[in-house]
């Protein structure tokens, strides 16, 4: 079975897997047990239940961090239960789907891992069934049993419509792709990378002690913080880029101006043929 537990506090999992370093996770409750993604195929979603069930005979609920195939394409291992997902996931998901599919099982077999791209071109996704957090910085409790945990959309980042897991009495947040650990986060065409920096703040401003990634090890407060430091960097220095690009386009905007009245003049000027756009 791939994949190993962490405990992190008392009922509160981290479970690490060696495809994409990805990692999972479990919280108990006296009722309940929560499941936090599912991997990317059916039969990954099929070891991680299984796996869930060492643990645990509690009844699983799912909370899905974002549609990308890794965290969600094994939800078909939880058959008939409430699956959580921020409100644009399962839209997201739909729209995705397909595609994802396609792209990774050419990686899978490019990789010469045939087995991956089998299981991974016969899955259908199940889409999560119980949207909340439509708003930036909305949260959903979800009552456990003698453990209330927090569903939190933090806004655009990694996504649209991250969702983070907080459990509050544990002092362990568990971030999504928000944060990643033994490799920088990754910015996809979906990315609002501008935006990221204020949604991670808003998790770190919540009291944790441990943040978990959605791949590699657990992070302390420290170290998390050290991410969003990074991310806050890189999004002044595209902001600073896009505005002197602003500039330089505004410039030439102007010198082809000036040059289309001195021609009109009658006279040549110096680089007429820079315009707009170049």
């Amino acid at each position: 079975m791939d994949g190993r537990w962490l405990e992190l506090a008392d009922g509160v999992f981290a479970r690490r897997h060696d495809g994409l370093d990805l990692t999972t996770g479990l919280v108990l409750g006296a009722d309940r047990a929560l499941v936090v993604d599912t991997r990317g195929d059916d039969v990954q979603g099929a070891e991680l239940a299984a796996a869930v069930r060492t643990v645990t005979t509690l009844p699983p609920v799912v909370a899905i961090t974002h549609a990308h195939f890794d965290h969600c394409f094994g939800t078909s291992a939880f058959p008939g239960v409430p699956v959580y997902a921020q409100a644009g996931c399962a839209a997201a998901l739909a729209v995705t789907a397909a595609a994802q599919r396609a792209e990774w099982v050419r990686h899978h077999r490019d990789a010469g891992d045939d087995r991956t791209a089998d299981a991974l071109a016969a899955t259908v996704p199940v889409l999560p069934d119980v949207p909340v957090c439509p708003r930036p910085g909305s949260s959903h409790p979800v009552d456990l049993g003698g453990r209330v945990v927090e569903l939190v959309h933090p806004g655009p980042a990694h996504t649209g419509h991250d969702l983070a897991v907080h459990v509050p009495d544990a002092r362990v947040l568990f971030a999504g792709d928000l944060l990643e650990n033994g490799a920088p986060p990754s910015v996809g065409p979906d990315a609002y990378p501008s935006r990221w920096p204020d949604a991670l703040a808003l998790l770190l401003a919540r009291d944790a002690a441990t943040y978990v990634p959605g791949h590699g090890d657990p992070m302390s407060p420290g170290e998390a913080a050290t991410q969003h430091a990074g991310l806050l960097a890189a999004a002044g220095a595209a902001a600073g880029a896009a505005a002197g690009a602003g500039a330089a386009a505004g410039a030439a905007a102007g010198a082809a101006a000036a040059a289309g009245a001195g021609a009109a003049d009658g006279g040549a000027a110096d680089g007429g043929a820079t315009g707009p756009g170049r």
